[in-house]
């Protein structure tokens, strides 16, 4: 049996198996403890303190009872690669979600689908904030569900967009 035929045969319990893994994922790194994940000691390895005060826009914002400042260049740098890890690992859900429900409901009902995924993601983000409430130096925050909402949009919004065009291309051709 090729890999294709395999991949024909089982996709559904494929992307099943996907989705509950990715989730997985989250959960484990959401029960971490703060500390556990700390990414700046290695980013002081890797990058010096001047080229990040020269490359990070000359800011300050508060955030979860404190102050995100450029004056902290590690500590800023970590904040937004922790937002883009919201974005990126909540549209990688979405994806899952998406394909796994298209072969469920057989490429039927898209808009159902691409309502469906986006809301047990974004449900899945909040309970996943909740969830970080009981962990030792973690907080679970409102905004971060809407980070993880921007990501589930997105890919929403683009697979959206590509399903229509792809339909619109075929019903030119015929």
């Amino acid at each position: 049996m090729t890999p294709m035929t395999f991949y024909r045969k089982h996709r559904t319990k494929i992307w099943l198996v996907l989705a509950i893994v990715w989730m997985g994922f989250i959960f484990y790194k959401s029960a971490e403890p703060y500390h556990e994940q700390d990414m700046r000691p290695k980013l002081a390895e890797y990058v010096s303190e001047s080229t990040l005060n020269n490359i990070l826009p000359k800011v300050e914002f508060y955030y979860n009872h404190g102050i995100v400042t450029y004056k902290k260049p590690y500590d800023m740098l970590e904040f937004f690669i922790r937002k883009l890890g919201h974005i990126s690992e909540y549209a990688l859900l979405t994806y899952i979600f998406i394909k796994l429900f298209l072969l469920l409901f057989n490429n039927r009902s898209t808009l159902f689908v691409l309502f469906l995924s986006a809301i047990l993601a974004i449900g899945y983000a909040a309970s996943d904030e909740w969830h970080q409430t009981f962990v030792e130096g973690r907080s679970g925050l409102v905004v971060d569900v809407g980070m993880d909402a921007i990501g589930v949009l997105l890919v929403t919004v683009i697979y959206g967009f590509c399903l229509w065009f792809k339909s619109k291309k075929a019903a030119s051709l015929s």
